[in-house]
């Protein structure tokens, strides 16, 4: 069966205009394409209804954090709803301002730690160019900044927790490479070298198997190979043995999962597969919707280790290419 909720005509709704997500259905009458909208929109609204006034989750683990705000913002523009009119337009400005309120005015620094910084980074490349806000075009230039200058500093070329760490992680580099692919997409000065010297960091993390650890080739696990494949997708490197070996690695234990980091799992692993094609991704991804509708509460979120916000957020996030939601970093 294809899931692939495919528009009447094709194109990507980034493209050619926000659109109901309702166009977005070949059949709505199919069982599983109307299970997933129906938990899509019930994990939406419970985003909006929890959000506080300041744009926060505070009753939330994380609902405070920058990272969380701006994967939560990708969540609410996932489905096609116009971030600048449509019914999610107020929570994302709230978020949003949140995000800039954090932002240390002289380094560029959004957050607390550089996981906080590259997810909001990431939202706010996500955002400029389809909201009308003049202040995330320089906000957006100097996170660009702060994380290319983090990485010249870096003796590995890559990132860790603070601008000024000294060592790195497959992790956290990942995140913040993410951002700076999507905001290079969105018209910002990446150097090249900053890229490379990065992913040229993650391969050196990977095993014999195709696996990747956390700052060295041993334990590998899901989630951080799925990052590594991403970017090295991302980085024009499918031809590489590097990227070869991740999708080895992906094909023999995606369909097991990582419950000790579920839905930061899942988040990563959907994209990895999505890039890798639908012979990867297809059967990887009914059983992902299967799964999300069978553990959503019955208010609409999903609970997990990082918080239920991020949980949430993340797991939407995981089937939104149903949607045809093609990140920024992607285009």
């Amino acid at each position: 069966m294809n899931i692939y909720l495919c528009a009447k005509s094709t194109f990507f709704f980034f493209w050619a205009g926000f659109v109901s997500a309702q166009d977005l259905f070949e059949s709505e009458s199919d069982s599983i394409v109307n299970a997933l909208d129906s938990s899509y929109q019930k994990g939406l609204r419970y985003l909006s209804s929890t959000q506080d006034p300041n744009g926060l989750w505070s009753e939330s683990s994380y609902g405070d954090q920058t990272g969380v705000l701006g994967i939560c913002i990708l969540a609410f523009i996932s489905r096609g709803d116009d971030p600048e009119f449509g019914p999610y337009a107020e929570a994302v400005k709230k978020s949003l301002s949140s995000i800039l309120e954090r932002q240390d005015s002289e380094t560029g620094f959004i957050g607390t730690t550089m996981y906080n910084h590259g997810f909001a980074t990431l939202a706010l490349s996500e955002l400029y160019g389809t909201l009308d806000d003049e202040r995330i075009g320089p906000a957006l230039n100097n996170a660009v900044s702060l994380s290319v200058s983090a990485a010249q500093v870096n003796p590995k070329g890559a990132w860790r927790y603070k601008p000024d760490s000294r060592d790195a992680d497959t992790t956290v580099s990942g995140t913040v490479l993410v951002s700076l692919f999507a905001a290079r997409n969105a018209g910002m000065k990446v150097p090249e070298n900053t890229i490379n010297k990065a992913v040229g960091y993650i391969t050196k993390c990977q095993n014999t198997n195709g696996g990747v650890g956390y700052s060295s080739a041993t334990g590998p696990n899901l989630p951080r190979t799925s990052i590594a494949s991403l970017v090295f997708s991302l980085s024009n490197r499918t031809h590489t043995p590097a990227y070869k070996n991740s999708l080895e690695y992906l094909k023999d234990n995606a369909k097991y999962g990582d419950q000790g980091h579920k839905f930061y799992s899942l988040y990563y692993t959907a994209q990895a597969l999505f890039k890798a094609g639908p012979s990867h991704w297809e059967e990887w991804n009914i059983e992902n919707i299967r799964k999300l509708v069978g553990s959503q509460q019955k208010n609409g979120s999903w609970r997990g280790n990082h918080g239920v916000t991020f949980s949430t957020a993340a797991a939407l996030l995981s089937m939104a290419l149903n949607y045809r939601y093609l990140p920024i970093y992607e285009r």
